[in-house]
């Protein structure tokens, strides 16, 4: 009989795997308290391992063009279905994952929708318009935030409080798909909604043409702006959350945005190297992050929602 796994274990090694696969991330969680970050760690050590299983890569990094899709999303269906069964897996990032949904509560319908992100991508989906995107950035991101807000102690039943976090997973998103169009089209892949490439006149095929990157500039500030509006939205939510998480949110949404920014300014420029945050960037967001925090309640009063963001489909965990 397999001996069930040591949660400490399973703690270090969820640590190692977010110190290797984002920085960003690995940052901002410091700001948590002990028992909130180690559930986020052994979160993000699982869904990181489904995104390398479905990608053929490793720590998000030498992303390879996929010979074997659906064997690779079975691979990962069944591999949680024995961790949320009890069964342990032999892989440490699933086993950590049965621990973190135990603990936080963590709703099933969560992370179905986020695997339905991975299949999306297996049957070489691809966005016809700006709401396939968003639908998209919500499986793959979205619904991380979502129970990323468990894990911080939000109700899985406080919508309200879960559709900001959900804007955050959603910024997140809109900021990676600009940062890496031409590594995306490398691997085969391309978020642009057609709809998008029609407007900009693109030939079919042809949007990382070297003489057509000025109109691939003007995407990509669309998806960079569309990611502050999220990252706002997000923001507001934060007075739900408890101080150190809240700096922790706040924290990763600068970091992140801050991507967002510069994929923005550097315009036909953005993909001639890969965009990251320096060491003293993300010092400086988190210490900005702190004041933020420490005000939010009164940065952020009580208010709406945006009518005009996209929001998770109801029948997606509790609403």
């Amino acid at each position: 009989m397999t001996p069930a796994p040591d949660r400490a274990a399973l703690v270090a090694a969820a640590g190692e795997a977010i110190a290797r696969g984002s920085k960003s991330f690995a940052a901002a969680s410091k700001l948590f308290d002990r028992t909130t970050r180690e559930r986020a760690w052994l979160l993000y050590a699982w869904c990181r391992a489904c995104d390398d299983i479905a990608d053929a890569q490793d720590m998000g990094h030498d992303q390879q063009v996929v010979t074997d899709p659906a064997t690779r999303i079975a691979r990962i269906r069944d591999l949680t279905a024995m961790a949320l069964a009890g069964k342990p897996t032999g892989d440490p990032a699933f086993d950590g994952l049965a621990i973190v949904v135990a603990e936080a509560r963590i709703p099933r319908a969560f992370i179905d929708d986020h695997i339905a992100g991975f299949a999306l991508d297996a049957d070489e989906w691809r966005p016809r318009e700006e709401a396939d995107l968003l639908r998209y950035c919500y499986h793959v991101a979205g619904v991380v935030g979502c129970m990323m807000a468990v894990v911080m102690g939000v109700d899985a039943h406080d919508a309200a409080t879960l559709d900001r976090a959900c804007d955050l997973g959603i910024a997140f998103q809109l900021a990676n798909i600009a940062r890496d169009i031409e590594e995306d089209d490398r691997a085969g892949r391309c978020y642009l909604p057609d709809a998008w490439l029609c407007e900009m006149d693109f030939p079919p095929g042809q949007h990382m043409k070297p003489h057509l990157r000025p109109r691939l500039a003007v995407l990509s500030r669309r998806l960079a702006m569309m990611a502050v509006a999220y990252e706002e939205s997000a923001q507001a939510g934060t007075p739900a959350l408890p101080y150190r998480s809240a700096w922790a949110v706040l924290a990763a949404a600068d970091i992140y945005g801050g991507i967002a920014r510069k994929v923005a300014a550097a315009g036909e420029h953005a993909w001639d190297h890969r965009v990251t945050t320096t060491r003293g960037e993300k010092l400086a967001a988190i210490a900005r992050a702190a004041t933020l925090a420490a005000t939010r309640a009164r940065r952020y009063p009580p208010a709406p929602r945006d009518a005009d963001l996209w929001t998770r489909p109801v029948a997606s965990g509790a609403r």
